[in-house]
């Protein structure tokens, strides 16, 4: 990417079409000299490059210059090395309920994009790095796409509830294979480089050293441009069209509800009805766009969005600690340490036994495959993955994260060992997922550097990570903590210790409250298939088979004893479950028997109906502990709580998170709900007394 800046910096400023010289702050504009104008955003005061009004505004005055200068051809790229065009400025989405003026906003868009479209000399986008949402839409306005190895292209609008806006919907389906494309939009899903190739969307892909060369290939007309098909003169015609639109939303209601999704289903009308028609499909995409945007399902998807950005600003930072290790090589330990040793740490692993630890070193290696890395960088992640069963990485070691079954006298046992064998500022964290960290600090010679770094199950799905503080804790322990959370892409949440933390404190009434629904005879699938209408992403019945019986019971059992609130007795059955090892996926059969890591799921028996308390039994519960946990200062906002609960548990993102649930449904409400409850069923509803304080959700 250096030619184009020495290119910027040998030209002087342009002047525009009357002569007056036009100011740059994100766009910068040079002429090289093959009469190539090379067109590069560089947002000033941003990592990374998103198309906001103003970004939008100076790029139509840029193209009134590049318009008057006539060039050869104009290249569009960015001068971020993190990639070419993240997408929108998510922050003009936020509170945006005016759908006239979201239509106005979009149409002056759409324009600008036009005019790259219609211009009579090539243009040509070149993408390094992600091209996504509005940048996708922007390289898609470009007669040519070039690729710089290791580029993607993608359409990540599903995830804020609403589909492309800026030209997408038609330009990739006139583009590409129409199913190819639609699919694409519909899952939010990633094409890199080999699949954006296949798929026709890049029509060069290139190093970047022989950039130049292929820019020129394509001024002198030695590059075609991708052609569509018959598959996609086929999709021209209204019924071939009805018929795939009929598929895609069979398959597309399995995993987004219309009701609670309306984006998707929205786009597979928009397609259906015009498809092949570009002025209809680009009225019917902005009025659909501005119509989802100013819904509640994309205003709380905006606002999961900024839950996001806020736990992940918690991980900036520096945390010094550069190699890892980790006592444990079971499937929580062994997917640490894999996690660790992709995102770039030096980590040794350790575990009383050999097989674990091979199996571990397995895993890591399917664990490569699944993030995309190429042959080298697979390679060098292995390699930073060191087997040590005697343990001597601790010694070396800046970080030792436990990750052992959840006993205090086998932990604190550990600690014992360990120790002593740690260098200065190290630092001593546990996986625990529910023993309070003063009990396992008990002993220790140096408890300020002891905290909890409690991963989730899959570690890597699940990107959030608590960063569990004891009394003595280090505030810079802390702070490092976050800071090694973010650096291995993963969404810090700070809490203090307390039974069960914020998740599991939060989780373990949903899960227990469906024990005794089956107890009570309920079937299982009623219950999974009621929190899932609710917009979890699974079932609780299935969510204690992922997490396994027998830590479901160990919580249990530790919340029992240490919170004030009365929990019901653990049913009998459910204990005689987990002695003879039916613990769920990890040992194929729980509740579910389980293949190819899926639950075996079959349909309730006709006539089994969820009772009328059965979803309010479920979830009132998790709220009311969520508020628990605020009043007794275990995290500091109901910001974070909303975000560690859906980044941790799914906890349907439509609805915003537990708490702005609970503010959009009505405190009074939900109170009254819990009340009624707790004289029907006992004291475990009885509405926590923080409820009586609670704050306007932001």
């Amino acid at each position: 990417m250096g030619h184009v800046l020495d290119y910027l910096e040998d030209t002087k400023p342009e002047t525009g079409p009357a002569g007056t010289s036009l100011k740059t702050k994100h766009w910068q504009l040079a002429r090289d000299e093959d009469g190539i104008a090379w067109l590069v955003l560089d947002k000033v005061d941003a990592s990374a490059n998103t198309l906001s009004t103003s970004v939008l505004e100076e790029l139509d005055q840029r193209l009134d210059a590049v318009k008057a200068e006539k060039p050869k051809a104009l290249v569009i790229r960015s001068g971020k090395r993190s990639g070419f065009v993240a997408g929108a400025d998510i922050t003009e989405f936020r509170g945006m309920a005016d759908s006239g003026e979201a239509e106005k906003r979009l149409w002056q868009g759409h324009k600008i994009l036009d005019r790259i479209e219609n211009f009579s000399f090539p243009t040509i986008a070149v993408v390094h790095g992600y091209a996504l949402g509005g940048g996708f839409e922007l390289a898609l306005a470009c007669d040519y796409r070039v690729a710089i190895e290791g580029a993607s292209f993608g359409f990540p609008e599903v995830k804020l509830g609403l589909h492309p806006g800026l030209g997408g919907t038609f330009r990739l389906t006139e583009l590409i294979d129409p199913v190819e494309a639609m699919t694409l939009m519909l899952t939010g899903s990633t094409a890199h480089t080999k699949k954006a190739e296949k798929l026709g969307i890049a029509d060069l892909v290139v190093k970047e050293r022989h950039l130049k060369n292929a820019i020129a290939a394509i001024v002198a007309g030695d590059v075609s441009k991708q052609k569509q098909g018959l598959k996609g003169a086929a999709f021209s015609l209204g019924p071939a069209r009805a018929l795939a639109a009929r598929q895609m939303r069979s398959k597309t209601a399995e995993k987004a509800p219309q009701e609670h999704y309306p984006a998707p289903h929205a786009l597979i009308d928009l397609w259906e009805e015009h498809g092949g028609e570009r002025r209809a499909m680009q009225e019917g995409e902005i009025k659909s766009f501005a119509n989802l945007l100013t819904g509640e399902t994309a205003q709380n998807l905006v606002r999961v969005y900024f839950l996001r950005e806020k736990l992940k600003g918690l991980g900036d930072g520096d945390h010094d600690i550069g190699h890892v290790h980790v006592i444990g090589a079971g499937s929580m330990g062994g997917d640490i340490a894999a996690w660790c040793a992709v995102k770039g740490f030096r980590v040794t692993l350790g575990d009383v036994k050999n097989e674990p630890i091979a199996k571990a070193i397995r895993s890591a290696a399917k664990l490569c495959d699944d993030q995309h890395l190429s042959g080298t960088e697979k390679r060098d992640a292995l390699d930073r993955l060191i087997p040590d069963p005697k343990g001597v990485g601790i010694a070396a070691a800046d970080l030792v994260i436990e990750a052992v079954p959840e006993n205090p006298d086998l932990k604190q046992k550990i600690y014992k060992s360990v120790e002593p064998k740690m260098k200065q500022g190290a630092i001593l964290a546990s996986n625990t997922s529910s023993i309070e960290l003063g009990v396992l600090a008990k002993g220790l010679s140096d408890p300020t550097r002891f905290a909890g770094l409690h991963f989730f199950n899959p570690v890597a799905k699940l990107e959030l990570v608590e960063v569990v503080h004891q009394a003595k804790t280090g505030k810079r322990v802390e702070e490092r903590l976050r800071a090694f959370a973010g650096a291995i892409s993963r969404l810090p949440a700070p809490v203090k210790s307390y039974p069960g933390f914020l998740v599991n404190r939060a989780l373990m009434p949903y899960l227990m409250e469906a024990l005794l629904l089956i107890d009570e005879g309920v079937d299982k699938t009623v219950i999974d298939r009621a929190a899932e209408k609710f917009g979890m992403p699974m079932g609780p019945i299935e969510v204690a088979d992922q997490v396994g019986l027998d830590v479901c019971l160990h919580v249990a059992e530790s919340l029992r004893k240490n919170i004030e609130k009365p929990m019901p007795e653990t049913p009998g059955w459910f204990r005689e479950k987990v002695e003879r090892g039916e613990l769920g996926r990890k040992t194929g059969k729980g509740f579910y028997d389980w293949k190819d890591g899926k639950a075996d799921k079959t349909e309730p028996s006709d006539g089994v109906k969820e009772g009328d308390d059965l979803l309010d039994r479920l979830i009132l519960p998790m709220l009311d502990a969520c508020v628990e946990c605020l009043r007794n200062d275990v995290v500091e906002s109901e910001d974070i709580v909303d975000g560690a609960m859906i980044f941790a548990t799914g906890f349907a993102p439509f609805r915003g998170g537990p708490m702005h649930y609970a503010h959009q449904r009505g405190v009074a409400d939900i109170v009254g709900r819990l009340e009624q409850l707790a004289k029907k069923h006992g004291p475990r509803f009885q509405p926590d007394k923080g409820w009586s304080g609670m704050k306007p959700s932001s």
